[in-house]
């Protein structure tokens, strides 16, 4: 079992769409380094998925 599954699922810190008037510059750049992290995290999710499917594509070609 993978670490990431025992921990809990944090609720998210800024949702797409969000009202972002009210945010202070420190909030602003604070949501610009989550959502990078978010996208780096969900890259590498991707790029797992993609290399199991390469994988049992060679597995069933053969």
């Amino acid at each position: 079992m993978d670490w990431d599954d025992v921990q809990p699922k944090q609720a998210p810190a800024a949702a797409i769409g969000d009202n972002l008037e009210n945010l202070s510059v420190a909030e602003l750049e604070q949501r610009i380094t989550d959502l990078r992290e978010e996208i780096a995290r969900v890259e590498k999710e991707r790029d797992r998925k993609v290399k199991i499917g390469a994988a049992a594509d060679q597995v069933f070609k053969s």
